[in-house]
């Protein structure tokens, strides 16, 4: 009897719980932008690791939210371009994304195996290049104003926290009624091109000696040779900076078997079937 109640006060919530899934992914991450000759490319790779939670809206609908720590790079020195080779800049920088979005599946687990998918949402990043001087030490490039941020009239700080929209393609597959696996591969377009500390164009390297002192005129200009003109092109503003995701993915759904459990059935072993109990009768 006490668990007949406990079943019918709780069932809503099951229900839902039914609904639930947590996520894990990890792969790499890349960065695409003024140091990157190739758009896509699995070289200069880092490694990205994502949390998260999953809850289905319908048999094909889902929404999603994922925390991802990883981080990015890129150096100069690895492009084939010789004018690229010779302006010597690079940078690394840590990446923490917080994504929430939605995801459509392209068929229904309830009917099939498995299935590729859609996905797109919204997220905040974080970052914060930095690169190596001539000492061997690492500095953070933001705090210098490498091309007059905050010391040229006209040239304003960049945030380090931006806004950015991700969206991609994955497949999955249901090794049962709890867990999947699968591949993703998700873009993130954003809306700076300060993820690596170039953008425009090179400040004066008095202002910026003045202003910022010596060891921002050298991580301003890394090349052989004098310090460039001021207003020479230093990267290509128009093309904002990007990174993107290769990840495999595990889903679990924790809760599944809790109506099992809670009505004294002595067996509670998971079906070969595919798709969600809690949308079908037992025996079918």
């Amino acid at each position: 009897m006490k668990k007949t109640v406990l079943l019918l006060a709780f069932f809503p919530i099951l229900l839902n719980a039914q609904n639930f899934h947590l996520s894990f992914r990890a792969g790499f991450a890349n960065y695409q932008g003024d140091l990157k000759q190739n758009a896509f490319s699995l070289k200069q790779a880092k490694f990205v690791g994502s949390l998260g939670a999953r809850y289905d809206l319908s048999e094909h609908f889902l929404l999603r939210s994922h925390l991802s720590l990883g981080s990015l790079r890129a150096d100069d020195a690895k492009n084939k371009n010789a004018s690229l080779k010779s302006r010597n800049f690079s940078f690394q920088t840590s990446l923490f994304e917080w994504e929430l979005g939605a995801q459509y599946n392209i068929f229904s687990l309830n009917d099939k195996w498995w299935t590729p998918y859609v996905f797109a949402g919204g997220a905040l990043f974080h970052f914060k290049p930095s690169a190596i001087d001539n000492a061997g030490n690492r500095v953070f490039l933001k705090p210098l104003s490498t091309e007059g941020q905050g010391v040229i009239p006209g040239k304003k700080n960049y945030k380090l926290t931006q806004f950015a929209i991700p969206f991609g393609i994955g497949a999955e597959y249901a090794l049962n009624e709890d867990l999947r696996v699968g591949l993703e591969f998700g873009y993130r377009k954003t809306f700076t091109d300060y993820i690596d500390d170039v953008s425009t164009t090179y400040a004066d390297q008095n202002i910026l000696l003045a202003a910022r002192g010596p060891q921002a005129v050298a991580m301003a200009y890394r090349g052989p040779g004098t310090y460039p003109a001021a207003g020479s092109l230093r990267g290509n503003e128009k093309n904002k900076d990007a990174y993107y995701f290769l990840q495999l993915t595990f889903t679990w759904r924790p809760f599944v078997d809790w109506y099992e459990r809670t009505s004294g059935i002595a067996s509670f072993k998971k079906s070969k079937k595919v798709g969600c109990p809690g949308s079908r009768v037992k025996g079918y």
